[in-house]
């Protein structure tokens, strides 16, 4: 609140009419100032926003995790070793059938190299012309069929303007320049390794001939050309190649790599991969015991330190975690020998049961092992029997519980709409209960001055009238 020195000087000096207007005014304000008033409830509200926010982040998690159970792809996987990896690697996609088979490399790709003859003077020009580079299988060269890209040479152009003039036509040719003692040579390379992945360079010199010793003629006279060419192997005795060293779905749903030539076959091996499975599983309980640890702090009274989590009482989360609990908690349909995730080894933190005091969850390894000796069985009882109606399963259930409260429409955003509502009608308010004191304060400073303006020209009046008196005083006696 702004103050104004002057004010007092008519009421003696004495009077602290700034602290009187600031009194009045913060009264008016207790409303907002006050404990539980209007700046405590928004930060109430904001708290309960950000701890919404974090809870639905929680549960994004665990629809991500339980999503994995209920996804073919979460139970194709597959597990992919080589024999000797520093010859051959392999990978596989999801699903892949569990095979072996055997590979030899005979040769690996390479790409198309050339190399000019040595050049003299080194840094000399080059000659004015142009070069035409085509790009395209060796067939489609010598039609005159292949792509092609023309660079002009000028008469201040030298080899290592022409290098950077063909690295920047990025036409999937390298140059780069070579010195030794013979003098400079432009080495150019294909990015791309394989047969067909060949390209031709000519020239057009400005002395009418292109095929000479002199001019631009001596980028191509004498140059040494070595083709590109497709890897070579063998997968068990049949002949197979790549244009580059990648072998992908020779074998269907396998890619594998060839590093070096063996000197002897590398077994690739194709297995189903259940500690993926394992995993999903262990992400699936860690999701969701994160969530509901957090739903017990916030909903908790300790009864020790006396003190309320944040959401304590509040029957939204409550009914949150019930819901979830619920879910966790449902039955496959069908006739399986696993129809909940206790069956499987899923169990309540603690050995119990039902769900333990806390709510939490834990994988009994020794029943999870055993149940995965009957993978489709587990698999049914998450995704639902083959032909049912998608609803059947434990995970359907529970990604449709997570799917609902994370939609548009679901409890989320819901509860997200009401809060920040409540928190623009409490903004208004303190708006309303600010403008109210500002009035007053306008109000308080205006009649405080008309007031000090008063009592001043009362005490001036005042001293003259004494004086008067005193003088007529004087003038009797």
């Amino acid at each position: 609140m702004a103050s104004f020195s002057s004010i007092g000087l008519g009421l003696g000096g004495s009077v602290d009419v700034n602290g009187l207007i600031k009194a009045s005014v913060d009264a008016v304000k207790i409303p907002i100032t006050k404990t539980n008033g209007l700046n405590d409830q928004a930060s109430f509200v904001s708290a309960k926003i950000s701890t919404f926010g974090q809870l639905k982040s929680m549960v994004s998690d665990l629809s991500t995790a339980v999503s994995k159970l209920n996804s073919v792809t979460g139970w194709n996987a597959v597990t992919t070793t080589s024999s000797n990896t520093d010859y051959v690697n392999a990978s596989a996609t999801g699903g892949t059938v569990a095979t072996s088979f055997s590979v030899e490399v005979q040769s690996l790709a390479k790409a198309q190299t050339m190399t000019s003859a040595p050049l003299l003077p080194v840094g000399g020009f080059m000659g004015v012309g142009s070069l035409k580079l085509e790009l395209g299988s060796p067939d489609a060269i010598a039609a005159g069929t292949a792509s092609a890209v023309d660079i002009g040479i000028g008469p201040n152009d030298r080899l290592s303007d022409v290098a950077g003039k063909i690295n920047g036509a990025n036409v999937g040719i390298t140059a780069t320049i070579l010195s030794d003692a013979s003098g400079e040579r432009l080495l150019l390379r294909s990015k791309t390794t394989g047969a067909d992945a060949a390209f031709r360079l000519s020239v057009t010199d400005e002395d009418g001939d292109d095929t000479d010793a002199s001019g631009l003629s001596r980028l191509v006279d004498g140059a040494t050309l070595e083709s590109g060419v497709n890897a070579q192997a063998t997968v068990n005795g049949i002949p197979v190649s790549s244009p580059t060293n990648q072998f992908a779905n020779t074998v269907a749903g396998v890619t594998f790599n060839a590093v070096k030539i063996t000197t002897a076959p590398v077994e690739i091996t194709v297995a189903k991969d259940d500690t993926a499975v394992k995993s999903n599983i262990d992400a699936f309980v860690k999701a969701y015991n994160t969530l509901n640890q957090a739903l017990n702090n916030i909903t908790k009274y300790d009864k020790d330190t006396k003190t309320a989590g944040l959401l304590q009482g509040d029957s939204t989360a409550i009914g949150l975690q019930n819901a979830l609990r619920n879910a966790i908690q449902s039955v496959a349909g069908g006739t399986g020998p696993f129809r909940s995730l206790s069956d499987i080894g899923v169990v309540s933190a603690g050995g119990l049961s039902n769900l333990s005091p806390t709510g939490d969850l834990e994988v009994n390894t020794a029943k999870l092992n055993k149940a995965l000796e009957n993978p489709e069985a587990v698999k049914a009882m998450f995704r639902g029997p083959e032909g049912g109606g998608g609803s059947d399963g434990v995970a359907e259930k529970i990604n449709a519980v997570t799917s609902g409260l994370l939609s548009a429409t679901g409890f989320f955003a819901s509860k997200d709409k009401l809060l920040q509502g409540s928190l623009k009608l409490n903004a208004q308010e303190i708006q309303r209960v600010n403008d109210q004191a500002d009035r007053l304060e306008t109000s308080l400073k205006a009649r405080y001055t008309a007031l000090d303006k008063q009592m001043s020209q009362l005490n001036a009046l005042n001293a003259y009238i004494s004086q008067q008196v005193t003088t007529w005083n004087k003038s009797s006696g």
